[in-house]
């Protein structure tokens, strides 16, 4: 396996580890910043620090694009143009609609692993790092199933979990839990700092709560920048609804009755545990096989269409006929309740499935 990596920072560092540290594969990167290579190559992310796209990419099995998300659209399609025909494309961008619209070729397969570090740079990157983290998916209706899946399983070999979404989910998601916090943590820090030099008083000692809700404030320009502006029409959104709540509750403080501010924070606690228990899975694998069209799309409209139902893809296999006209594609998925469900959204799609 041949894999290359365009930006060569924590993530595109973090990438490369586990590429050849889990993979075994073989990696290739470039980097616009030659002292940003030349720590990779310290590092061990790296077989090849390359001087150009082209070298980078020329004998690529896979791709990884990790540069801020205003520089991807042009990028990817740079690497689009470069790549091998079988290679898949991916990038890591917080941001997906954007990338998406620019680009239908077969090839290509947003992505967006739910990693980081208050830290920046590849001297900072972990072979780890996605251990155990979602990885968003977003295949559009162009995406080859052959090149989903393999991206599927390049995820997993990571220690993530790939989980797929449409790129227009993807960015309402992620302005709320995502890209929301850090605009209220900036905020936090700087009222509490006006508040201070308004009274001339000196820093007092802070508890957990303001450093943990602050704890990403002033996250690094380079990247936060194009995130908020290339995600602003859903940023701009979730601040309106943020500040009609904050008012809601300005007017219940105002009111000083302590029984419904009682019921406004024990709300807030069921909405915290209904949240978590969300994103919690288990039980047995169960494996449903379904039989498909060779058409465009046909792999990536399966696995949105379950993700918007809930239901999590734990593995999966492609098995094409030897005519390439039809296959059957084997889903894992975990829980007896996931998988009935998955059952009758497959076969509500008009595709015939049956459990394994």
């Amino acid at each position: 396996m041949r894999i290359a990596v365009i930006g060569i920072g924590l993530i595109g560092g973090s990438v490369a580890l586990a590429a050849r540290e889990r993979l075994g594969a073989t990696v290739s990167g470039h980097d616009c910043s030659a002292s940003a290579l030349a720590r990779a190559r310290e590092r061990g992310a790296l077989d090849r620090a390359c001087d150009s796209l082209a070298d980078a990419l020329s004998e690529a099995d896979a791709a990884f694009v990790s540069v801020p998300v205003g520089r991807l659209p042009e990028l990817v399609g740079e690497v689009l143009r470069h790549a091998p025909e079988h290679c898949v494309v991916t990038d890591v961008g917080s941001t997906k609609r954007a990338v998406m619209a620019a680009h239908d070729d077969p090839r290509f397969v947003g992505g967006h692993p739910l990693a980081g570090a208050e830290t920046a740079g590849v001297e900072h990157a972990r072979a780890d790092l996605f251990e155990g983290a979602t990885w968003y998916l977003t295949p559009s209706p162009t995406t080859s199933g052959l090149h989903y899946e393999r991206m599927f399983r390049l995820v997993r070999g990571f220690g993530a979990q790939p989980t797929a979404i449409d790129a227009q989910t993807h960015d309402r998601i992620l302005a709320s839990v995502s890209h929301l916090p850090h605009v209220f943590a900036n905020v936090l820090v700087s009222l509490a700092a006006g508040t201070l030099a308004a009274g001339g008083e000196r820093l007092p000692a802070v508890g957990p709560s303001f450093r943990d809700a602050t704890r990403v404030a002033g996250a690094p320009s380079a990247v936060w920048t194009d995130i908020y502006l290339s995600n602003r029409d859903a940023l701009s959104a979730e601040i309106d609804e943020t500040l009609a709540r904050l008012t809601a509750f300005r007017q219940l403080l105002a009111s000083g009755d302590a029984a419904r501010v009682t019921a406004w924070n024990d709300a807030a606690a069921a909405d915290r545990r209904r949240v978590l228990e969300s994103q919690l899975a288990g039980g047995p694998l169960f494996e449903l096989r379904a039989s498909v069209p060779n058409r465009p799309g046909v792999i990536a409209q399966l696995a949105l269409e379950l993700g918007r139902c809930g239901v999590n893809i734990t593995d999966m296999a492609l098995y094409p006929a030897a005519d390439m006209s039809e296959g059957v594609v084997a889903l894992w998925v975990s829980g007896a309740d996931a998988a009935r469900r998955a059952e009758e959204l497959v076969a509500g799609l008009g595709f015939p499935v049956a459990r394994a």
